[in-house]
């Protein structure tokens, strides 16, 4: 069985794998191992130590493919990613997104790099949420819809969820809390990735979705 490791940014991304994309790739006989990043404190961790962290995994495991998935939302110019620079001039986010990747590819050891899959969610795990307004029926109580028009229509503008991101305090987390009452991201998070399913999230977020195929499609 072949193993991939997701470094995730956090809880809310290792329960989203736990129950979300084991299932699917165990029909692949892919297990999947997806520890946290490991953080001294809160928040974004340095490129330098995601960077270690990568390559002990690529080490430890020599037949073991390693990705990541951390949000871009977050990650600034002191955290010193590779060609942040250069990517931040890029005014379509989706080129960022892939000379950023392409970057901390190759900032991992040469002879182990062949294996890490290099992956940023644009712009955080939970603009993949913002899908099916239906998993949002089911599984929030009907008084906790704080401005349920507004989530309606947030859904219904934006045919991509990933680039859901206008001003800092409209990231898709900070919409969340504010149109749901006592929202938690970790709780919410796998609930309602789980409803909406695997295959409707990868049909409206094309970022996500390329990364899920390489992962499928490794040699």
């Amino acid at each position: 069985m072949r193993r991939i490791i997701i470094i995730c940014e956090g809880p809310t991304e290792q329960e989203f794998c736990k129950d979300v994309l084991q299932p699917h790739f165990n029909v692949k006989e892919i297990y999947l191992h997806y520890p946290a990043i490991k953080k001294s404190g809160g928040g974004i961790v340095a490129w330098s130590v995601l960077k270690k962290q990568i390559e002990n995994h690529l080490n430890q495991d020599k037949n073991a493919i390693v990705t990541t998935l951390i949000d871009y939302y977050g990650i600034h110019e002191k955290h010193n990613f590779p060609e942040w620079g250069a990517a931040s001039k890029v005014p379509d986010k989706n080129d960022r997104m892939n000379i950023l990747e392409n970057s901390m590819k190759q900032s991992i050891q040469v002879n182990i790099n062949n294996r890490f899959i290099p992956y940023i969610q644009l712009h955080e795990f939970e603009g993949l949420l913002f899908n099916d307004i239906a998993a949002f029926n089911i599984n929030v109580p009907t008084t906790d819809f704080i401005n349920k028009s507004e989530l309606e229509q947030t859904i219904i503008n934006n045919s991509n969820p990933e680039l859901i991101n206008d001003t800092f305090k409209n990231a898709p987390s900070y919409r969340l809390a504010r149109l749901i009452k006592g929202y938690n991201k970790i709780v919410y998070g796998a609930i309602l990735a789980e409803s909406i399913g695997l295959p409707k999230i990868r049909s409206k977020s094309p970022r996500f979705n390329n990364w899920i195929t390489a992962l499928e499609n490794l040699d």
